[in-house]
């Protein structure tokens, strides 16, 4: 996915919405090395059994941003590859509109470290994580 990312949000939401990434819906506002923004519509789809928002949607948004925003920052250098995510469920939603912002923690020669933030509508904190990503230089160390 690295060689569709440029700093054009529309040309990231497009790049990101294959596969899975249809299944989110997210919709990229800023895209650049030092910020990731993006927004979706929470719809039932996104919902578990109980009417909520579904704690594994939090964690691929957050992903999902955390890694645009790492793969733009590492740029030609090579790919990145999440080693680790860790998100925290705060607040319980059913609808709106929510935005995921990633800024870094810390950026290495070998790995990066991303914090991303969920708020609603109303600025309150929905979801917050944070993804480590290992900076891969060799493509073909990913495995195929």
């Amino acid at each position: 996915m690295t060689d569709q990312l440029t700093p054009d949000p529309a040309a990231t939401t497009d790049a990101n919405n294959v596969g899975f990434g249809t299944v989110l819906g997210l919709e990229f506002v800023e895209t650049g090395p030092e910020r990731v923004v993006a927004q979706w519509t929470v719809t039932p789809n996104h919902h578990q059994p109980y009417g909520i928002v579904h704690g594994g949607v939090y964690c691929a948004v957050i992903e999902s941003v955390a890694s645009i925003a790492g793969a733009l920052w590492f740029g030609d250098r090579g790919h990145v590859v999440g080693v680790n995510n860790n998100t925290d469920f705060i607040r319980a939603t059913r609808e709106g509109v929510l935005t995921a912002t990633a800024t870094p923690v810390q950026r290495g020669r070998t790995q990066q470290l991303w914090q991303v933030a969920i708020v609603d509508e109303k600025d309150r904190t929905v979801a917050h994580g944070q993804v480590r990503l290992a900076n891969i230089a060799d493509a073909d160390r990913i495995g195929h």
